[in-house]
Formats: structure tokens, C-alpha cells, sequence
């Protein structure tokens, strides 16, 4: 089980109190992470990737073990820690504004 932080306002979106856990097949990756999310929970469609070119969210940020994954390509695999569910998949709202 890949277990995923979510922002309070993503959580209350999927109607849940803490980490959302799923399953996910094959490379643990930021793509296959977000593609099993987004299965599982039809809702956040849109709310953490452009769903046309499945880009992240400009403010949005991932995280893995300590690690900002923001900028790093979909499809490069994650630590294990977060592959064996010894760590979470923190998915962040960034803070903008002036």
C-alpha cells in the first residue's frame, strides 16, 4: 500500500481524515501514484495535474522522504521507503500571494 498526504482542502474532497492509502501497479512513480489516486478517488481529477497535459499544478508540490519531487520527471521512481509504505507520498498546496 502507497500511503499519500493530502492538503486539508483535498481531504475534505475525498471525505477523509488522515492519509489515503492505495494500491498502485508496477514502478512506484509520481505517474502511477497520481494515475491510481485519481482512479480511486474520480474527484481529484484535475485538482493536482492539468488533466489535458498532466502537468502538475502550478501550486502544488510533492514530496518523498524529506525530498522535494516537484521537478523531477513523472516517471522517475521513488525511494523505496515510500515504495513499502514506510514513508508517505506528501502531495502540498504551496503558499502564494503578497
Amino acid at each position: 500500500m502507497i500511503r499519500i498526504k493530502l492538503p486539508h482542502h483535498l481531504r475534505t474532497l475525498v471525505r477523509v481524515s488522515g492519509e489515503v492509502e492505495i494500491e498502485v501497479q508496477g514502478p512506484i512513480t509520481q505517474r502511477s501514484i497520481l494515475d491510481s489516486l485519481e482512479a480511486q478517488h474520480p474527484m481529484l481529477r484535475g485538482t493536482i495535474r492539468d488533466p489535458k497535459t498532466q502537468q502538475r499544478r502550478s501550486l502544488v508540490r510533492f514530496f518523498a522522504c524529506g525530498e522535494d519531487w516537484s521537478h523531477q520527471p513523472p516517471d522517475t521512481p521513488l525511494p523505496a521507503a515510500v515504495a513499502r509504505g514506510a514513508e508517505p507520498f506528501l502531495i502540498v498546496g504551496a503558499m502564494a500571494g503578497g
